[in-house]
């Protein structure tokens, strides 16, 4: 697992550091911004080879780390951001998205995912028409447990199916039987959910075909949502060491980039239009509000160990990139679950590190994280020094040359393939 990133503390009691931004009630008085939760749930029966999140398998959690009790231990944290934020005068707004992820959320009893859930409508309030996902693996759920966490409110499951090839499976070391799929799809569907299905693409040992063969898998099933994914392997993770012995080769960037165009290509003929870089959606009521909302740079608090939150900070105007204040501040949890539970048993909050993001700094992320959606950002929004290369990236087909003429900067299926390499251009 990655270590967490470097920062300044975080106070004890989580105050965020907007003291000197305005008066709360101007605050209040301002356009709320979108806000949403995301709770991470950081358990797994088995670590896949390529996973380098935060998670744990029992025999990995020792003494002190109560699964049993998570849903309590993460209620505590509940509460201690409903009082920062009301502190911040930031605390009247309702939730617009929840999102529980890991791990495997779906480890945890239905009926605790429901309680969690009852805490941050408690807290918050859930927004009319409100969404609310969970991350689910297609062999931990069953009829019963999805019809309860719709009863619960949930609106949507996302399973992480990976491939439909045993053999890619078996390399990731995923333990579900592909066949399952269509069973648990039909399910989520029963019980009125949303369901959105999870691909990874590029495992050593996957040809086009085992690829092509996943993607008409999940077209089978009919979902209205589908993310594609190439695997990174990560530093640290199991999958990393076979590579470096040579039991594994990786694919190479063609390769790659012909999984992408495939899927592409097949999800789009079958009216799947794609709204961010890996995702796509039969139209924009299915497209995952969470996620849009941290590529648009909404709020969101994000409860468990290990889970990153990020608030902009309120203000009553424009401030400029010199200005001294923050323009927002991210920060983490400290990472095990032993750990996390006993700051939040002893009233201290769990936060590991933060980092204060200049008006500048936030503006480029801003950059980063808006071309990557199909609605792209202004042209406008580019740093002065770097309009220029709009042209140029049209001109090489890695941008829409009608978008641009309209001004903005939208993303061609060639420009999504180079994503990393535009943005370099596009920032300075």
């Amino acid at each position: 697992m990655p270590a967490l990133p470097e920062g300044t503390a975080v106070p004890d009691d989580g105050t965020l550091p907007f003291a000197r931004v305005g008066s709360v009630a101007l605050r209040q008085a301002q356009e709320p911004r979108p806000f949403g939760v995301y709770v991470h749930v950081p358990f797994c029966s088995v670590r896949c080879g390529y996973c380098d999140f935060n998670t744990y398998t029992a025999s990995e959690l020792g003494g002190g780390a109560n699964q049993a009790a998570y849903a309590t231990t993460a209620l505590r944290e509940v509460d201690l951001a409903a009082r920062v934020l009301d502190d911040a005068g930031l605390g009247s707004r309702p939730v617009s998205t929840v999102f529980f992820g890991g791990g495997t959320p779906t480890m945890l009893p239905a009926a605790d995912l429901a309680r969690i859930l009852r805490g941050v409508d408690d807290a918050w309030g859930l927004a009319p028409g409100g969404e609310v996902t969970t991350e689910a693996n297609p062999d931990s759920v069953t009829p019963e447990s999805l019809r309860v966490l719709a009863d619960a409110g949930f609106t949507r499951v996302s399973f992480g199916m990976q491939s439909a090839v045993p053999h890619v499976l078996a390399t990731l070391e995923r333990t579900h039987d592909p066949r399952r799929v269509p069973d648990a799809v039909a399910w989520a569907r029963d019980a009125g959910l949303d369901v959105s299905l999870d691909l990874i693409y590029g495992t050593p040992g996957e040809s086009l075909d085992d690829w092509r063969a996943s993607l008409e898998a999940v077209l089978a099933t009919g979902v209205d949502h589908v993310s594609a994914y190439a695997l990174v392997v990560e530093p640290g993770t199991k999958m990393h060491a076979q590579v470096r012995r040579g039991e594994l080769a990786l694919p190479d960037e063609d390769d790659q980039a012909a999984k992408y165009e495939l899927a592409d290509e097949l999800l789009t003929e079958a009216g799947l239009g794609w709204y961010e870089v890996s995702n796509w959606a039969r139209g924009p009521e299915h497209a995952c509000r969470h996620n849009l909302a941290y590529w648009r740079g909404d709020d969101w608090w994000g409860i468990g160990p290990g889970a990153h939150s990020y608030v902009a900070a309120p203000s009553a105007e424009p401030v400029e990139a010199a200005h001294a204040d923050p323009a927002g501040v991210r920060w983490w949890n400290v990472k095990h679950p032993r750990r996390y539970a006993t700051l939040l048993e002893s009233g201290s909050s769990p936060g590991a590190g933060r980092e204060l993001l200049t008006p500048a700094e936030a503006q480029l992320e801003r950059v980063l994280l808006g071309v990557r959606v199909r609605e792209g950002l202004e042209v406008d929004a580019l740093d002065r020094s770097r309009r220029a290369a709009v042209a140029g990236l049209v001109a090489r087909g890695l941008l829409d040359g009608v978008a641009a003429v309209r001004g903005r900067v939208v993303l061609t299926r060639q420009g999504r393939l180079l994503a990393d390499a535009v943005v370099r251009e596009l920032t300075p």
